[in-house]
């Protein structure tokens, strides 16, 4: 950009990625596309949704539901767009600054937490791996239900890591580096910290203290199931995990608001005015999803997740020998040394 700021992202690839497949004529519309996907879907899994579990934790530790804030959404809502706010005017260097310090904490603080409890209920942890492997295989759950828990496992799989929608590219589209593949490197590893490390411990954790089958059908879900798990061995916990969960929302309502930003630039223009016009709206979202029920939140942003995921997932199919090319071109140079090998480096 003129100013020197950089805007990447899926609504860029696919329109300057398409052109090189000689496919111009459908790069723009896809990445229009995709830009209004984002936009709107923004405002779903990653604003409406982590300000809905926030306010659920906060009303945990501040009495419940006979509490002063049990009715009162609109009023952590309010505050909690105005932190918003207020980190997000400063810019991606602002939310970067902000998450580069409260991430590293809270998955920290996360783990160490999820594997106290898991020790102190070691005797139920056979029990409960061999019920992952048991039920994941059980002939009578694949033939009853296999489609429907299949599509429940993608679409909260999505709402964990984000693979395969994109998003997570327009925050790296913005790092330096003289190597794009490394950065590629790097955004490999988010999935595998978020969901194979952080959710199988939460797995653990709920399995080896609060599971009962009949839970399945009481309607518990989300960060409250979460948190009675903990609780249940640790009983001084909620306040701490409350704590954690609200960095947690906090921390990703920065992220998707930079993501749904990029997206709004992209269709309107570059310009101070559209930035606080969409800031405004995504703060003012921010305040409405402490006011209404979780299901709502979820059927919402499920739909929207489907909608962004289509001409990103279409894009990286059409895009997969350039991407295999580059891939290539780099294991190629480190083996001439035109690269250094760090791992051969004394």
């Amino acid at each position: 950009n003129p100013d020197g700021s950089i805007s990447g992202g899926p609504m860029y690839y696919l329109e300057q990625g398409l052109k090189e497949r000689n496919l111009a004529w459908l790069g723009k519309p896809m990445g229009y596309f995709y830009a209004l996907a984002i936009v709107i879907g923004c405002m779903g899994i990653g604003n409406m949704f982590q300000s809905n579990q926030a306010f659920e934790q906060f009303v945990v530790v501040t009495g419940g539901e006979s509490g002063f804030f049990a009715d009162k959404g609109w009023l952590f809502g309010g505050m909690l767009a105005c932190l918003v706010g207020v980190v997000i005017i400063g810019g991606i260097k602002s939310i970067a600054r902000v998450t580069s310090r409260l991430v590293p904490f809270m998955a920290l603080a996360y783990v160490l937490g999820s594997l106290t409890v898991i020790f102190l209920n070691a005797d139920r942890i056979p029990w409960a791996i061999s019920a992952i492997a048991t039920e994941a295989f059980n002939p009578t759950a694949m033939s009853g239900g296999m489609l429907g828990v299949m599509i429940m496992g993608f679409q909260r799989a999505v709402f964990s890591n984000e693979a395969g929608i994109g998003s997570a590219a327009i925050a790296h589209s913005a790092v330096k580096t003289q190597e794009p593949v490394t950065e590629g490197f790097v955004a490999l590893m988010e999935p595998f910290i978020d969901t194979v490390v952080i959710c199988t411990l939460t797995a653990l954790v709920i399995l080896t203290t609060v599971y009962e089958p009949e839970l399945a059908g009481a309607g518990m879900q989300g960060i409250e199931l979460t948190s009675r798990a903990f609780g249940s061995t640790l009983s001084w916990s909620t306040v701490p995990l409350s704590i954690i969960a609200i960095m947690f929302a906090f921390s990703t309502l920065l992220s998707w608001s930079y993501y749904g930003l990029k997206g709004w630039t992209y269709i309107i223009g570059e310009s101070a005015k559209a930035e606080i016009v969409f800031k405004t709206i995504f703060c003012g979202f921010a305040a409405l999803g402490c006011m209404i029920q979780l299901d709502a939140v979820l059927d919402f942003s499920d739909a929207l997740v489907f909608v962004i995921a289509l001409p990103n997932i279409f894009g990286l199919y059409i895009l997969a020998p350039i991407i295999k090319r580059e891939l290539k071109s780099y294991q190629a140079r480190i083996k001439s040394g035109e690269i250094p090998n760090l791992r051969k480096q004394p």
